[in-house]
């Protein structure tokens, strides 16, 4: 398969981009930051999202959705990376989205997909308990209590945890952490008693949250998917994840990059503009090659979600683990570059360099996966 979008990609790429361009650049995030805007993201552009069919991408057709897939998925989240859009598009249409439709029942589906599509219902995925991404080390417990559960535990770095109106949590019914059995995913109401949630002061000014469960009881139609199989369901979700986020980190990337390109023509020293000294343009020139291999591996990947999505993994893995190396060479440069002066919170390279760190460690860095290549390959 041909690596570049088609017409129908371009177009909506189009779209988003001048939907984000106009009316969420950096600035939007700046004066939210600022504010200590409590939501974390505006819910009026939030809205507009959803009218124009963003926040439906990959909701089934039945269910109000456009039906579409991650490639398209993966060309709004690479507009959302060169304005660092703050939005719930991350954790409610691609992740929650994709786990009801693959393993949510015709009831789960029917209550919260068209809430996702007309952009009413905001979900997070609470996942990882400790300071690094590790699936398999799940140990928050869920005890089988009459015709449920009670959940014990707690969750760090939830995704928008604290505006979630629907919670899609990962929980221990039988095993030990570390292995692949045992895990199940539940649908919980985040005001359900003995949920306590606090927001995290994320470095990049964007949302999450740690949320502690205190004996909170859920029934059975709470599960999603099956009981003790959560795994399968739950590795596909974050592989879908992990696509988007790579898309998210390129065009981080790319923006980052043309920025840098326009203050080496423009900053002089010497007498000359600093884009004439070879030494810069050697590195410019490697950055360049770099963010396109970096774009070809990440839609590499994205094609082979939607073509053969059981076999992904590998394809995921190089792509997070590539753009996240691309995405944090591409910051440094971008702050080496400006100088002294790209250290300052005046320019805004500084939010480009924290964003990036968090997309790092998103659903696993480079080490992660690069350690995931390796097993699945025998080593």
């Amino acid at each position: 398969m041909a690596l570049v979008l088609t017409e129908e990609q371009s177009m909506l790429r189009d779209s988003a981009r001048g939907l984000i361009g106009d009316h969420a650049p950096v600035s939007h995030l700046r004066a939210l930051r600022d504010s200590r805007d409590a939501t974390g993201f505006s819910r009026d552009l939030w809205k507009s999202f959803a009218e124009m069919g963003f926040a439906g991408l990959l909701v089934p057709e039945e269910f109000g959705g456009s039906g579409l897939g991650c490639v398209e998925a993966g060309v709004v989240m690479e507009e959302i990376g060169r304005t660092l859009m703050p939005s719930p598009f991350l954790s409610t249409a691609v992740l929650a989205a994709s786990a009801l439709s693959r393993g949510g029942n015709k009831a789960q589906r029917s209550e919260h997909l068209p809430k996702i599509s007309e952009g009413s219902l905001v979900a997070a995925l609470g996942l990882d308990e400790g300071a690094k991404h590790r699936p398999l080390q799940t140990k928050m417990q869920a005890v089988r209590s009459g015709n449920g559960f009670k959940l014990n535990g707690a969750k760090a770095l939830v995704v928008d945890g604290h505006v979630a109106d629907l919670l899609i949590v990962a929980a221990r019914t039988a095993g030990q952490a570390g292995e692949r059995d045992g895990i199940t995913l539940f649908l919980v109401d985040p005001k359900t008693k003995g949920i306590a949630t606090e927001r995290t002061i994320m470095v990049d000014s964007h949302n999450a949250a740690r949320i502690e469960f205190d004996n909170v009881e859920v029934t059975a139609d709470h599960v999603l998917g099956e009981v003790d199989q959560g795994f399968a369901l739950l590795e596909g979700v974050l592989n879908v994840g992990r696509g988007a986020v790579a898309s998210e980190m390129v065009g981080l990337s790319e923006e980052v990059f043309g920025r840098t390109v326009d203050y080496l023509k423009e900053r002089k020293q010497f007498g000359k503009r600093i884009g004439e000294f070879q030494a810069l343009q050697h590195r410019a020139a490697q950055l360049y090659i770099d963010i396109e291999i970096t774009r070809a591996a990440v839609l590499n990947a994205l094609q082979k979600l939607d073509s053969d999505f059981e076999n992904a993994a590998s394809a995921v893995a190089v792509a997070k683990a590539r753009a996240g190396a691309t995405a944090t060479r591409a910051v440094q440069e971008g702050v080496q570059m400006h100088g002294g002066m790209g250290m300052t919170d005046q320019f805004d390279i500084g939010f480009f360099m924290k964003r990036a760190r968090v997309c790092e460690e998103l659903f696993g860095d480079a080490n992660f996966h690069a350690d995931q290549l390796a097993r699945a390959r025998g080593y």
